[in-house]
C-alpha cells in the first residue's frame, strides 16, 4: 500500500493548511491592497481551487464505481431469481449465451482453491483506492480507479453475504462466451479498469494529472 501511494505522488500544489494575513500597517478602510495583501490571496485561491478539482474528479470516481457496481448488483439479483436452475439463454448462436452458475475463485473462473485469499486482495484493493481518492487529479484515472473499485465491491459483496459462508462464498457468474470462463459484469468492470490503467501509464499520464516521459 506505501508503494502504491509512492506511485500516485503528491500533487504539485501549494499547502492547504497555509493561511495568509495583510500587512499589519495597512490603513484600515484604505480601498488599496498592499503587495503582501495581493499575494496572501492568490496564495489563499489556489489551494481552494486545487481542492475542487480534486473534489470533481474523486466525486467522478466514485459515481463510476456506484454505476458499475449497481448494474452488478442488479443482474445477479436477476441472475438468480429467473436463470439460475433453468436452461442457458443464447443470445449470439453457440457464441454467446447466459449461464448461471456459482464461481468459488477469482475472475473468469481460475484459483477456486483459494476463495478466503481472493476475498482478503479484494479488501485489499478496495482500502487503497479509498487512500488513494485523496491524490487524485486526473479524470481518466477517476474512471479507470472507479470501475475497479466498483468491480471489486460486487465480487466482495458476493464473498461476504453468499453461500457457503462469510468470506467464503461463491461469486455469480453468467456470461458464457464460446471457448471462454464464465464471468459477470463485475469481472468486466475490473478488466476494463486495468486495461484503461495500462493504456495511462503508456502514455505517461500519472494520477495526480502530471505527464511524464521515460
Amino acid at each position: 500500500m506505501a508503494e502504491a501511494e509512492r506511485i500516485i505522488g503528491t500533487p504539485d500544489t501549494p499547502d492547504e493548511g497555509g493561511e495568509h494575513t495583510a500587512a499589519a500597517g495597512a490603513p484600515a478602510g484604505s480601498g488599496a491592497s498592499t503587495p503582501a495583501a495581493a499575494s496572501g490571496a492568490g496564495e489563499q485561491q489556489a489551494p481552494a481551487e486545487a481542492r475542487g478539482r480534486r473534489g470533481r474528479r474523486i466525486a467522478l470516481l466514485f459515481a463510476v464505481a456506484a454505476f458499475a457496481y449497481a448494474l452488478d448488483l442488479i443482474s445477479k439479483l436477476l441472475v438468480v431469481a429467473k436463470l439460475e436452475g433453468h436452461e442457458p439463454i443464447r443470445l449470439v448462436g453457440d457464441w454467446l449465451e447466459l449461464n448461471a452458475t456459482r464461481n468459488p475463485g477469482a475472475a473468469f473462473g481460475f484459483g477456486a482453491a483459494f476463495t478466503i485469499i481472493f476475498t482478503l486482495i479484494a479488501a485489499a484493493v478496495i482500502v487503497v483506492i479509498m487512500r488513494l481518492a485523496r491524490k487524485l487529479y486526473s479524470y481518466p484515472w477517476a474512471i479507470a480507479l472507479g470501475l475497479l473499485l466498483g468491480g471489486a465491491l460486487g465480487n466482495l459483496t458476493d464473498r461476504i453475504f453468499r453461500s457457503p459462508g462469510v468470506f467464503e462464498g461463491k461469486v455469480v457468474d453468467f456470461i458464457a462466451p464460446k471457448g471462454f470462463a464464465v464471468f459477470n459484469l463485475a469481472d468486466s468492470a475490473i478488466v476494463c479498469g486495468g486495461i484503461l490503467i495500462v493504456l495511462l501509464s503508456f502514455r505517461g499520464l500519472d494520477p495526480d494529472g502530471t505527464v511524464h516521459k521515460d
